[in-house]
C-alpha cells in the first residue's frame, strides 16, 4: 500500500475548490479543518471512551475476561474496511462519504440506499452515543439522577435509570444540535479540545491502571464459564460479547464526511481515517487489558452492571475515579456532536443532488454559518424522536445499540461489495487513481476480507437472541430484525416511486460551479 506526499505549491491539491468544480459542484462549505481536525472527526466518533465506558460491562458479562479477543479480531476486519475506504477518500473527496463513494463506483439505486439507511443509522447512533451520559453522569454526582433513585445511578437496566437516561440525552442533543447550526468552525473547536482530552486521559488511565496491576496477562483465557447454556459453547459467547467491540469500531468514514470542509482532503482524509482507527485499537485495548490485570476482584458483580466505572472507581479512588468519569462524558459529548455532524453532511451531499424530499430547501446553506441548517434541524429533532419513543423502556436500548451498528454494516457492505466486483474486472484503482493512498497489489485480498467480515458481522449483529434481546416478547427479540428491515423496506419503497427522479443524481443548478465540468469523474 502506497501514500505519496503532494506538493504544497501545485499538483490536484493545490486548489481544493477548483478540484470541487472538477465534481460538478460548488465551493458552499467552509473549507477550515486541517490534518488533526480531520483525524478528530474520525476519531471522536469511534471514541473509545464512551464505547468502552458503556459497554465494557456488556462483553465483560457476555464472555468474561477472554472477551477481549473480539477487540482485535473487529479491529482487523474493520481495518480492512477502513483501507477500502482510504483508497476512495484519495479519489472522492467530498461529502457525504459513504453515499459518495457508492455513486462512483455503484449503481443509483445503491448509493441511494446507502445514504439513506445511513442517515438512518447516524440518527439512530446519536440517541445511543447520548444515552451513554447516563453510565457516567450519574456515578459523578447523583444530582445528574433527576429522576428514579439513587440505586439507578449508572444503569439504564431500571425503569428509573431508563428515564433519566432520556432526560440526559435530551440535553446532549439539543447542545450538539446548536452548535451543528452555529458552524463548522465551532465544531472543530470543542471537537478537537474533546478529542485532545480523551486521547490524554486515555493514555494517562492505562498508564494509571498499569501501576496499579494485580494479576498476570492469562486472565485472557478466562471465560468465568459464560460458555454455559450456549448451544455452541463459548463460541456463542463470544459471538455475544464480539457486538461490544463492533459497537466501538465504526464510524471512521467520518473524516471523509467532510472532505469538503477540509484543507487538501486527498492527502488528509485517507490518513485520518487510518490513524482514527488504529489509535483507538491501540489505546482501548491496553485500556480494558489492563483494567482487568488492575481491578481487586475479577469477580464481582458490577463488573457485568456497572462495567467500567466500578472499575476505575474500586480500583483507582473515587477522587481519580471521577476525574477519568468527567473525561468520559467530555468524549461523549464530542462523540455525539461528531455523528451529528456525518448524519448532517450526508443528508445535505443527498439534497443537493436531489435525491432526498423537499431537497431545494434541505440543501441550502447559511449564508452566515456556512453550514446546512436544515438537516441539522431534521437530524437533531428526530434523534429526539427516537429517545422519546423509548422512554420508560429500559430494554429498548439494546435494540437500539445493535440496529444504530446494523445501519452502518449494510452501507459500509454497499461500498466495500461493489468495490471488490471493481477489482475482480479489473476497474480499480483506475487508471488516473493518480499519487494518492493506493492498497497496491494487496488490494483485492484487503477488500475481500472486509466483505466477508462485514457480511459475518451483520449477520451477527442481526440475530434474534435471547441474550441480548431477552425471550418474554418476541417484538423485542426481532426487534433489531424488524427496525433494520423496515428502514431498508421504506428506502425501496421511496425509490421506487421517485426512481426517475432519484434513479440517478440531479444536482440542483445553484449547486453548480460557475463553469460546469463537460464530463464528471468516476
Amino acid at each position: 500500500m502506497t501514500t505519496q506526499e503532494i506538493p504544497a505549491g501545485g499538483g490536484p491539491a493545490a486548489d481544493d475548490s477548483s478540484e470541487l468544480e472538477k465534481f460538478g459542484y460548488r465551493q458552499e462549505l467552509e473549507r477550515s479543518l486541517g490534518s488533526f481536525s480531520s483525524f478528530a472527526a474520525g476519531f471522536s466518533y469511534i471514541s473509545i471512551l464512551t464505547g468502552v465506558f458503556q459497554l465494557f460491562f456488556f462483553g465483560f458479562g457476555s464472555g468474561g475476561p477472554a472477551f477481549i479477543w473480539t477487540w482485535p479480531l473487529v479491529f482487523i476486519g474493520q481495518f480492512a474496511v477502513a483501507l477500502c475506504f482510504a483508497e476512495l477518500a484519495g479519489q472522492f473527496p467530498l461529502a457525504g462519504s459513504v453515499y459518495q463513494w457508492a455513486k462512483q463506483i455503484a449503481k443509483p439505486a445503491t448509493s441511494w440506499l446507502a445514504g439513506w439507511i445511513m442517515i438512518i443509522g447516524a440518527i439512530v447512533t446519536a440517541a445511543a452515543v447520548a444515552v451513554a451520559y447516563q453510565i457516567i453522569l450519574p456515578q459523578v454526582s447523583t444530582a445528574f439522577q433527576i429522576v428514579g433513585s439513587d440505586s439507578d445511578a449508572g444503569l439504564t437496566s431500571t425503569p428509573g435509570g431508563a428515564q433519566n437516561a432520556i432526560i440526559l440525552a435530551l440535553v446532549l442533543v439539543v447542545f450538539a444540535t446548536i452548535v451543528n447550526i452555529i458552524g463548522v468552525k465551532l465544531m472543530a473547536k470543542i471537537n478537537n479540545f474533546g478529542v485532545a482530552v480523551e486521547l490524554g486521559a486515555s493514555i494517562l488511565l492505562v498508564i494509571a491502571l498499569a501501576v496499579h496491576i494485580k494479576r498476570g496477562p492469562g486472565l485472557v483465557f478466562d471465560t468465568h464459564g459464560t460458555g454455559e447454556g450456549h448451544s455452541f459453547g463459548y463460541l456463542g459467547a463470544f459471538l455475544v460479547a464480539s457486538l461490544m467491540s463492533a459497537y466501538v469500531f465504526y464510524g471512521f468514514d467520518t473524516a471523509g464526511s467532510l472532505a469538503e470542509e477540509t484543507t487538501q482532503p486527498r492527502r488528509h482524509a485517507p490518513r485520518a481515517i487510518l490513524r482514527a482507527i488504529t489509535a483507538a485499537f491501540i489505546v482501548g485495548g491496553l485500556m480494558m487489558l489492563f483494567g482487568m490485570m488492575a481491578v481487586g476482584n475479577l469477580n464481582a458483580e458490577e463488573l457485568t452492571t456497572s462495567g467500567m466505572p466500578y472499575l476505575l472507581k474500586s480500583t483507582l479512588g473515587e477522587g481519580l475515579g471521577d476525574a477519568f468519569l468527567i473525561c468520559s462524558a467530555i468524549a461523549i459529548t464530542v462523540c455525539c456532536l461528531a455523528v451529528q455532524t456525518a448524519a448532517i453532511r450526508m443528508t445535505w451531499a443527498m439534497a443537493r443532488d436531489g435525491r432526498l424530499p423537499f431537497s431545494r430547501a434541505m440543501s441550502k446553506v447559511s449564508p452566515r454559518s456556512k453550514t446546512p441548517v436544515l438537516p441539522a434541524l431534521l437530524t437533531g429533532g428526530l434523534t429526539v424522536v427516537v429517545l422519546l419513543i423509548n422512554l420508560g423502556n429500559q430494554r429498548a436500548f439494546f435494540i437500539l445499540t445493535s440496529t444504530a451498528i446494523i445501519l452502518f454494516y449494510i452501507p459500509y457492505l454497499m461500498v466495500t461489495g461493489p468495490m471488490l466486483v471493481r477489482r475482480l474486472r479489473g476497474h480499480w484503482p483506475r487508471p488516473e487513481h493518480g499519487p494518492y493512498f493506493k492498497l497496491g497489489r494487496w488490494g483485492t485480498l484487503v477488500n475481500l476480507v472486509a466483505v466477508l467480515y462485514g457480511a459475518a458481522m451483520t449477520v451477527n449483529l442481526i440475530w434474534p437472541r435471547a441474550e441480548v434481546y431477552g425471550d418474554d416478547h418476541w417484538y423485542f427479540q426481532w426487534g433489531a430484525v424488524i427496525v433494520t428491515a423496515l428502514i431498508v423496506i421504506i428506502g425501496a419503497i421511496m425509490l421506487y416511486v421517485r426512481r426517475r427522479t432519484w434513479g440517478s443524481a440531479h444536482t440542483s443548478p445553484e449547486h453548480l460551479p460557475d463553469t460546469a465540468p463537460d464530463s464528471l469523474p468516476g
